[in-house]
């Protein structure tokens, strides 16, 4: 059954994406100025991602304690849009601590805030997440995360830059000055922060988002043939749920260690400052907004024909959005000229997948691999854009991922979207090995092997999920054809 899209609820979902990207991102601009100023060790600065990703798997392994103990599913007694309402509610508790771990330069308090922030986040994904896949049409599912993911790359955009601005002050500094991180100027950036997410939890509380969802029904819509759906006990005994944990847990410590190594690389390698550094950490984040505007155009009701050229036209759009941003910061254009070449790379990735999660997921994984592989083994600029485009082909592997790990789930769907969630920890974890990694005699460069190891698991879950859900009577491409796609 085909549904159409409900665009001004999809738009009030979209918000919290922009929220979770935001301080996503920023945090690779807390590492390096925490760091130099307290004097840590890389691994040691790493805990700024580490203490962000591990509170997501605290929250799920608290919401799914809460569920058993209390009878039933946490999100279905107490409503989705009310689930991320709550979840906002925390994570501005957390945004709040800013204010004395910038007073004080504390690291302790920096890294409890962020903690809180990331348990907040984890609610609102588990609710978040399984909304913007079955608010429409089925096979237009990953599409429709892709496009919630974009406005989560917008937020990855500006969120580096900003902090940059509020920490270095103005974009431009004098010949042969220095610029001095300010920690105390941390907190501001913050503060509104976390006043935004109380009005945004007001807006969701009275939204007309959906407060339930009917399982079983989402359930059968996933399939292209009904009859070899299964019905197991418990969401762990399907296979693509129980591989797409380790995918996801291994997706997103890619995605961040990737990022948040990148400056320290561009200071031991080219000898660039903290705070220059930040337009490219900025450019990777844009990537992943290019990738998933891009991936987007598939969840819109139009022409094949319209379809094809917006897939040309979106992304370019998306790096124009990365442009006016950091010129209205103040920073040289100039070096980044040479990306929309990389982007029509991503481009060619993209139409070669049609459309089809598990095909793009193994597609993506082999451009990392070869982008991680340039990086390593190239020398100065040509591998900060290699390490850069990584963000192009990770754009879309979180929402191909969570789509294919929980079709066919039905009821258990709630349960395996927070088993899910549970494996963001994967951020800080890897984050964590790869910055222990550069710190040791093998180098910065080469730390970025983690990487590669990490892009072999996805291509391998790729074709491992696509062959365990055509068993399961979910076909991609026959839903797809199904629903006029």
């Amino acid at each position: 059954m085909q549904q159409q899209t409900k665009w001004s609820q999809f738009g009030t979902l979209v918000t919290v994406f922009f929220f979770w990207g935001f301080v996503a991102a920023s945090n690779d601009i807390l590492i390096p100025v925490f760091k130099e100023s307290l004097h840590m060790a890389q691994w040691q600065a790493q805990m700024i991602s580490f203490s962000f990703y591990v509170a997501y798997t605290v929250g799920a392994v608290i919401y799914y304690l809460i569920s058993k103990a209390s009878g039933g599913d946490i999100l279905n007694r107490l409503g989705y849009k009310n689930g991320i309402a709550v979840g906002l509610i925390i994570s501005a508790i957390g945004a709040l601590l800013f204010y004395p771990a910038a007073m004080s330069a504390s690291f302790g308090f920096l890294i409890t805030g962020l903690f809180i922030i990331g348990l907040g986040y984890s609610l609102q994904q588990t609710a978040a997440n399984p909304l913007a896949i079955i608010m429409g049409d089925p096979a237009s599912g990953a599409q429709r995360l892709s496009m919630a993911g974009g406005i989560n790359n917008f937020g990855t955009t500006i969120g580096p830059l900003i902090v940059s601005i509020a920490i270095f002050g103005s974009a431009k500094a004098a010949a042969g000055v220095t610029k001095v991180a300010s920690i105390s100027s941390v907190k501001t950036p913050y503060l509104i922060l976390g006043a935004a997410f109380l009005l945004i939890a007001l807006v969701f509380k009275f939204s007309s988002l959906p407060n339930k969802i009917n399982l079983d029904q989402t359930g059968a819509e996933d399939a292209s043939d009904a009859g070899k759906l299964k019905h197991r006990s418990s969401p762990l005994k399907y296979p693509q749920l129980a591989l797409g944990m380790l995918a996801i847990f291994i997706y997103v410590g890619v995605e961040v260690s990737t990022a948040s190594n990148l400056p320290l690389f561009m200071k031991l390698k080219l000898g660039t400052p903290t705070d220059e550094a930040a337009p490219f950490v900025s450019l990777y984040w844009a990537s992943l907004m290019i990738g998933r505007w891009t991936a987007s155009v598939g969840a819109f009701g139009i022409s094949d024909t319209a379809k094809k050229v917006l897939n040309f036209i979106m992304p370019f759009i998306a790096f124009g959005v990365f442009l006016v941003v950091n010129l209205i910061a103040g920073h040289d254009l100039k070096p980044f000229a040479i990306y929309p070449l990389i982007i029509v790379v991503m481009i060619v990735g993209d139409i070669l997948s049609k459309g089809n999660p598990a095909r793009q997921l193994l597609i993506f994984s082999l451009m990392g691999i070869t982008a991680l592989l340039i990086g390593i083994f190239a020398e100065g600029m040509i591998s900060v854009y290699a390490f850069t485009s990584v963000g192009l082909f990770c754009s879309t592997l979180w929402p191909c991922i969570f789509t294919l790990a929980i079709s066919g789930l039905g009821k258990h769907t709630n349960e395996g979207s927070n088993f899910l969630i549970m494996m963001i920890m994967g951020g800080g974890v890897i984050s964590l090995l790869q910055g222990a990694l550069a710190d040791s005699s093998l180098g910065v460069q080469y730390s970025y092997f983690v990487g590669v190891a990490c892009f072999v698991y996805l291509a391998y879950y790729a074709v491992r999920a696509k062959k365990e859900l055509i068993s399961q009577g979910i076909d991609f491409d026959a839903l797809r054809a199904a629903g006029g796609h």
